[in-house]
């Protein structure tokens, strides 16, 4: 019977052609889209789930004065982790971790530079399981100088002979002889840890820092015992913070714990988050898989109208076989089987389209996620059983209704046939519709939220900049530097800086004599070189800018952003920003004669996910650069950075010559927003061409069901006109509810989403009306075509068929 079955349903698929393309197309699509989404959540999910210790991050919220709001940061001061062992039993051990960046390193005459190192303490692999392919792991970190290097850099350094117990030179302004102690696995690409090489922190000695209450300037992660009350934890931290500190910095602090699982997909709001890769807020995935639900509840639906509207042609079918005393679960297997048949015929087409989509994914996410269909066995089950689910869902409606057929009926050919359930079929192009018009909205606003982000005017210039990495071996010749490239045409300006505008800018302790009390608070600060507001064309709308011939500028001059002014001004109202020109300022280590000799115009020096925070400028040229800014001829960009490079090799011979243009840098800022608006995007595409097909296919049934009424009007003398605004105002009927069902949600849902941005477009009528329009037409496109091709038939035949 099983076979017979089977039989009858591969007949069926192949006799209606059309049908089963759609359907199987539509099916196919939804089904790749989902597995596809599944593949990336689930990789985003697998994120430092290979370590099986109970580990959190310790996290700060910072609430200094001087703030324009509290921030979570992924920082924490040197002295917590032994501190907090000590005196909490939930707390079993901990490490601490510190990117240090590019490690320039020398064995014999081979010299190699590992893009990311980092410091860790002796119990780094006590608590991560990161496996070491060599040495032993209880004392690779243990004793200062030692260093633990990946297999892919001991390889550039030692090519197939053992590392292990190897002297090399860290070459920099002081050199430093690092022993290796471990060879490690090359990092996982699913971990948020990503380094090349880790140096022991006991090598980093200095009392004065690591002994500092308010110094945050490192990662802490701890180890807590199983069944570890974390609310309950984290309410004893205020009187651990009073206990070690004095009340006023205490207050300026909280504790949070953030599990180890977290930290990668659960980090969107905490800043200086130095060693987080590819960090992604886990919300979109959660978005992402709710459209791909949608998207294969879009395909479902098609599978069921196309079904139901199929009907009329099988009504003889199941009329004959219930008069031959066919029961009503005989033609339930039946017709569940067919739709469970097509489906896996859709999941190995669908195969072919995730193979396809996969490559594009992974360069747009920058991920490495695969389709492990025989490497994870579970995998390939799980999307077996789901394609029963969705065949044995998608058919169930279909099932009932066509095994509902009274045979009586249906052999002398009763109209009602087929048109039982039409309003029930209007009901799913409705939820259909509303669900593609509900993503139009939102890829429109993603798409203008994120050209707002990349186009808006951040307040000074990142056009044909390039910027050149700088450390303790090359800024000494920044001068240099800057008079060699000076010399050459298609250099404009040259500048150097401390830190990179577009960045979490270091935060310090600032003091200020104004009128009345000395005040102390918080500021965004960074190192600059006399010219950087002249590069970077940041305007000044009171003062001065620092002035290369005045000594007194050097480390005593102070240049403060507009939010810093009004910060300050705050207890006095009423007086102009020019009011603090001249007035005492600086922090820790600065010349209390120091002072502010400039106002500049609020610019955003980083992303627009974030306010503007309180910033002040400074020139302090004893203290060095860490990056140099080059303006070029943008008309002979490859000339310029040619010529920047020559100079460079010719100054800096023993430093490998990088550089990145600012432009790219802000693009990456906004990578996570770019790749959110893309996948959407092609979401929506996709639910789009799901619905149309379902739409087409539904007007060809349509058109087939009438053509002996259309016969009669074209008889009677109606246009094709007439014809086809008859077959297509039921269906603009459908999509015009179904903008008045999408609208609301899709405002909803935009509006809690802008929520995340700090400067954020308007929420534009036209937008809705827009998306609505687009559905409109795609809709009477889709239909037009063979309510046409139905018009233009000649009646005779129509009416000759019988």
């Amino acid at each position: 019977m099983l076979r017979n079955y089977l039989k009858i349903a591969w007949r069926n698929l192949k006799k209606n052609k059309l049908y089963s393309l759609i359907n199987m197309t539509g099916l196919a699509t939804g089904m790749a889209v989902c597995i596809v989404i599944m593949l990336f959540v689930s990789y985003e999910r697998s994120f430092d789930g290979f370590h099986t210790k109970n580990i959190y991050r310790l996290n700060e919220v910072q609430k200094f004065e001087g703030m324009v709001a509290p921030q979570n940061v992924a920082l924490s001061m040197f002295p917590m982790g032994p501190t907090l062992q000590q005196e909490f039993p939930e707390v079993i051990n901990f490490t601490r971790v510190r990117p240090n960046g590019k490690l320039p390193l020398q064995f014999g005459e081979k010299r190699v530079t590992l893009a990311h190192s980092a410091w860790a303490d002796s119990t780094f692999f006590e608590l991560f399981d990161f496996q070491l392919v060599s040495g032993d792991r209880t004392t690779a970190l243990h004793e200062p100088n030692s260093l633990v290097l990946t297999e892919r850099s001991a390889q550039l350094l030692f090519g197939a002979d053992d590392a292990l117990g190897k002297t090399i030179a860290h070459y920099g302004q002081d050199t430093l002889l690092l022993t290796v102690t471990g060879i490690l696995e090359n990092m996982p690409a699913n971990s948020h840890l990503q380094f090349d090489g880790l140096i022991s922190f006991n090598t980093f000695a200095d009392p004065r820092l690591m002994g500092n209450w308010g110094g945050n300037w490192l990662t802490t992660y701890l180890e807590l015992a199983a069944g570890t009350d974390i609310a309950a934890l984290e309410k004893k931290f205020p009187a651990y913070l009073q206990a070690h500190m004095n009340e006023e910095q205490a207050k300026a602090y909280e504790l949070f714990l953030q599990p180890l699982q977290d930290v990668h997909a659960r980090s969107a709001d905490i800043t200086h988050d130095y060693l987080n890769h590819a960090k992604f807020d886990g919300n979109y995935t959660s978005i992402f898989s709710f459209i791909a639900i949608i998207v294969l509840v879009i395909a479902a639906i098609n599978f069921v109208n196309l079904s139901s509207a199929k009907a009329a042609s099988r009504a003889k079918e199941i009329g004959v076989r219930k008069a031959a005393g066919a029961k009503r679960p005989q033609l339930y297997l039946q017709f569940i089987g067919e739709s469970v048949l097509l489906s896996f015929l859709a999941l190995l087409l669908s195969l072919a389209f995730v193979a396809l989509l996969l490559p594009y994914v992974n360069q747009l996410s920058q991920r490495q996620i695969g389709m492990p269909l025989w490497s994870r066995p579970g995998f390939l089950l799980l999307v077996a059983a789901g394609t029963v689910v969705v065949g044995i869902l998608s058919g169930l409606y279909p099932a009932a209704y066509l095994s509902s057929f009274q045979p009586t009926k249906v052999l002398k050919g009763s109209p009602e046939t087929g048109r039982k359930k039409f309003g029930f079929r209007n009901v799913l192009v409705v939820v259909q519709f509303s669900s593609a018009i509900f993503l139009i909205i939102a890829t429109l606003f993603a798409t203008q939220q994120l050209r707002y982000m990349q186009r808006s005017d951040p307040g000074f210039t990142r056009e044909q900049i390039v910027t050149v990495p700088l450390d303790d071996k090359s800024y000494p010749k920044y001068e240099a530097l800057k008079q060699q490239l000076l010399s050459n045409a298609l250099i404009t300006q040259v500048t150097a800086s401390q830190q990179r505008l577009g960045n979490n800018l270091h935060q310090t302790g600032v003091r200020f004599h104004g009128e009345g009390p000395v005040r102390e608070l918080a500021s965004s600060q960074i190192i600059v070189d006399p010219d950087f507001l002249n590069v970077y064309q940041i305007q000044l709308i009171a003062g001065r800018d620092f002035h290369q011939d005045y000594a007194s500028d050097n480390g005593k001059a102070f240049i403060i952003n507009e939010t810093l002014a009004k910060e300050l001004l705050k207890d006095y109202p009423g007086k102009p920003v020019e009011s603090l020109l001249g007035r005492h300022f600086g922090f820790g280590g600065v010349d209390s004669t120091a002072q502010i000799v400039g106002i500049a115009k609020d610019f955003n020096f980083n992303s627009l996910h974030h306010k503007i925070e309180t910033l002040c400028l400074f020139n302090q040229r004893d203290w060095g650069f860490s990056e140099l800014s080059v303006k070029i001829n943008g008309a002979r960009a490859s000339d310029a950075i040619a010529h920047i490079q020559s100079t460079w090799n010719k100054l800096v011979p023993e430093r490998d010559f990088e550089y990145q243009f600012l432009d790219d840098h802000f693009a990456e800022l906004y990578r996570s927003d770019s790749t959110v608006s893309e996948i959407v995007g092609i979401l929506t595409a996709l639910s789009i061409f799901i619905s149309c097909l379902g739409l087409f296919g539904l007007a060809s049934f349509t058109a087939e069901q009438r053509v002996k009424e259309i016969g009669i009007r074209k008889v009677l003398g109606a246009s094709v006109g007439s014809i086809v605004r008859l077959l297509s105002t039921g269906f603009v009927k459908l999509v015009l509810v179904a903008i008045l069902i999408a609208v609301p949600l899709a405002w909803w849902a935009v509006s809690t989403w802008l929520q995340n941005f700090a400067y954020r477009i308007d929420i534009a009528w036209w937008i809705f009306a827009g998306a609505g329009l687009l559905a409109i037409i795609i809709a009477l496109l889709t239909v037009s075509g063979q309510a046409i091709r139905a018009a233009l038939a000649n009646p005779v035949d129509s009416l000759r068929d019988e």
